[in-house]
């Protein structure tokens, strides 16, 4: 069965001339299928070091970036184009309906991007520079043009360390085959011998009587130590592979792991793990140990009577060309199923974690309906799966079957015309018909478990193989940080084409208390992320203490800064687990203490159980100044060189943020901190104010020095008192 295409020829072929122009690689590319006069005509374009490919019709051109003086993307009327400047001439590179805008609007940033300079990383459509597939937002790989072979080869290696006991149960198989195989001998002369004969051995009968029963206890214990030995080694495989897994996510840069949806994370080390520890001491050994039977039966069938035998592989072949006709399209199934059946996990796992969202907004019967549309998908597809192969399965047994009833009529007529087969002789090349065809039938089911298991390896490797964008050096420095901090022309964006921070020039001191100010989604919480290096800057340089942050060790720099993030995030547990959570080793005095400084203690000691109380998924049995008022505490523990607070009062009343503010202005002593607070008045007592405006600095200094200037920051805080005074008056 092979799948449609719909891609049109002339559109492929000149994707690959595009390709083959670029030799062989992209950073980038998408189709077009206008011509200037918006008649079809069939192109593609590549971006690749630097240079632009272009394929249209007989129309070949090769542009470099750096020689266009700007790109521009253009709408029109029902279709768009890219449009270019050359000393001041404008020219076409390409135009098309609106089916590819977006992938030409992406173009335009990126080649602006490369023409800036800037690295094209993260790019928001990647499309498969070999098929040119759009991939799923999130993946890097092409399942379709991925080598498969070389993801099975890559798997064994977790195999390696259990080769004893998974050899010793493979022997044990084959000790169950051969005796399967010793079987039908014994009934043959059960049959010829004793049953049919006129005048049979009763000492002869009980002790091949006896034969067969102990063959039975042998292939019993074999069996049950076989299975005892196989659960132990796939379970400890399973506990590797999700521990490898685990680990390389949390190695992954916060870019990484956002990429990619909770529910796909939590997919790819729950059941994509399952399907490969299955694949390893399941699938793969009963393989080659049904490979064996097959070649071990055949054998003897050969020597029994090699016409009978070869009457019986008649099906196979035929059966050998279906399946590997439909092997593609099997991996194409099993991949939109496991896309599928990952988005249901992400709904599942969104719902559950806002679910006081849902029931504050009364939004039950909506979310029911969207789990049941997303569930009722995953059915659907499951099911034209399973009936694919509910179509395929039973006409292949039928094929088997053909040889069988043929060993039957040719045997039978035998028997029949006393050819010189006896009942015995029938009963034993039958039993090995039904021997040699257990496995055959057994292999029709292999395509569809490899497809599943190349779709779950290619999504393992795909996180193992992934990059982390926040790199550690070859030997990143570890040692005490004094907390010096400074920007050095430091621009970043989160993706290639748009930055969200620029040209940022910025000096810290170590004790000095600074705040960021400005509008939201100026970059303020960007630049505190730089500084935790939760991401790398795109051009230019922080440094902590005249050195890059870069050649730090993550773990040193960060296990220096204490944090207070806008979100306040709670672990289900004790508020003691929550507040230690910053520094397992810490005495119970030190929790008690940072409790108390953060203003903590007091409403701490008046739960039930005080800081042994369980605080609920993310902390929902606390009001969320209870909340921030541990994450406070969290930090404090740590003891950092560096403080961040954004918004880190936001969620308290009047009172206690007066307390909070007494408790942080003892802390910044000694200590950089840098805060972030929409309420200005929080930032009064802070060394210096930094006010972020579309992405750069636009002042720096002092309350006075800013109100004095009536620039930015004054015309923030007169905003702020005016609405301050409206509410009042309400």
């Amino acid at each position: 069965m092979k799948t449609k295409n719909t891609t049109p020829a002339k559109q492929i072929a000149a994707r690959e001339k595009a390709l083959a122009m670029a030799g062989g690689q992209a950073d980038y590319s998408f189709d077009f299928n206008l011509s200037s006069d918006n008649r079809f005509s069939y192109g593609a374009c590549v971006i690749h070091n630097g240079k632009i490919f272009l394929v249209c019709g007989d129309r070949t051109d090769t542009l470099d970036i750096n020689a266009i003086d700007e790109f521009r993307y253009v709408n029109n009327i029902g279709c768009a184009a890219i449009e270019y400047t050359v000393g001041g001439e404008d020219y076409e590179l390409c135009r098309s309906d609106m089916k590819n805008a977006v992938a030409m609007q992406i173009a335009v940033k990126m080649m602006t991007a490369v023409k800036e300079g800037r690295t094209v990383v993260n790019n928001e459509l990647v499309v498969c520079p070999k098929c040119g597939r759009t991939l799923k937002p999130g993946a890097t790989v092409c399942l379709n043009c991925i080598n498969k072979k070389l993801l099975f080869m890559r798997l064994l290696p977790y195999a390696k360390p259990y080769a004893k006991q998974l050899t010793f149960a493979a022997v044990l198989f084959i000790l169950i085959s051969a005796i399967n195989v010793l079987l039908p001998v014994l009934y043959k002369k059960l049959i010829n011998n004793f049953i049919t004969a006129d005048d049979p051995n009763t000492t002869g009968f009980l002790l091949l009587i006896g034969a067969i029963t102990l063959c039975g206890l042998v292939i019993a214990v074999a069996q049950m130590v076989r299975q005892i030995i196989t659960a132990k080694t796939s379970n400890n495989i399973l506990v590797k592979l999700r521990e490898v897994l685990y680990a390389k996510i949390q190695e992954l840069s916060l870019a990484g792991i956002t990429r990619r949806s909770a529910g796909e994370l939590i997919n790819r080390i729950t059941s994509d793990t399952m399907v490969l520890k299955d694949f390893l001491v399941g699938l793969f050994p009963e393989l080659i140990q049904q490979a064996l039977i097959i070649i071990g039966v055949f054998a003897v069938m050969l020597i029994f009577n090699w016409k009978l035998t070869l009457i019986i592989l008649i099906p196979v072949p035929l059966l050998i060309l279906m399946f590997s006709s439909i092997r593609k399209y099997t991996h194409r199934m099993y991949h939109r199923q496991w896309h599928t059946e990952s988005d249901l996990g992400t709904i599942l796992y969104d719902v559950f974690s806002g679910m006081r969202v849902v029931k504050v907004f009364g939004t039950e019967k909506k979310e029911e309906a969207r789990f049941n549309k997303y569930a009722r998908r995953v059915a659907d597809i499951s099911q034209r799966n399973e009936r694919t192969w509910n179509l395929i399965v039973p006409f292949a047994n039928f094929l088997l079957g053909i040889g069988e009833y043929a060993v039957i009529l040719i045997v039978g007529k035998n028997i029949l015309n006393n050819g010189g087969m006896g009942l015995g002789d029938l009963i034993q090349f039958i039993s090995y018909v039904g021997i040699i065809y257990g496995p055959i039938r057994w292999m029709a089911y292999v395509p569809r478990r490899i497809a599943q298991t190349a779709t779950s390896l290619a999504k393992v490797f795909e996180i193992i193989d992934e990059k982390s964008d926040v790199a550690e050096t070859d030997k990143p420095i570890e040692k005490q940080i004094h907390g010096d901090i400074e920007f050095k022309n430091a621009s970043f964006g989160y993706n290639a084409y748009e930055y969200v921070l620029k040209n940022i020039n910025l000096e810290i001191k170590n004790g000095e208390m600074v705040g960021f100010v400005g509008r939201s989604g100026v970059g303020k919480t960007t630049a505190i992320n730089l500084i935790m290096r939760l991401y790398d800057v795109s051009a230019g340089q922080i440094s902590v203490d005249g050195i890059d942050i870069r050649k730090y060790s993550q773990h040193t720099l960060r296990s220096q800064i204490g944090v207070v993030l806008q979100e306040t995030f709670l672990f289900h547990g004790t508020i003691y687990s929550n507040i230690a959570y910053a520094k397992p080793d810490a005495t119970k005095e030190e929790v008690i203490r940072a409790a108390k400084l953060a203003n903590a203690h007091e409403f701490i000691m008046r739960q039930p159980d005080g800081y042994n109380t369980y605080v609920g998924d993310r902390g929902y049995t606390l009001s969320g100044g209870e909340r921030q008022r541990i994450a406070i505490a969290r930090a404090i523990l740590r003891n950092p060189r560096i403080l961040i607070l954004d918004e880190a009062t936001a969620s308290l009343d009047t009172e206690t943020e007066r307390q909070i503010q007494d408790a942080i202005n003892r802390l910044i002593s000694g200590r950089t901190t840098i805060a972030i607070a929409h309420r200005l008045s929080t930032l009064r007592n802070a060394t210096k104010l930094v006010v972020f405006e579309k992405g750069m600095i636009e002042e720096v200094g002092t309350h006075e020095e800013l109100m004095r200037s009536g620039g930015r920051y004054y015309k923030l805080v007169m905003a702020q008192r005016q609405m301050s005074k409206l509410i009042k008056n309400k």
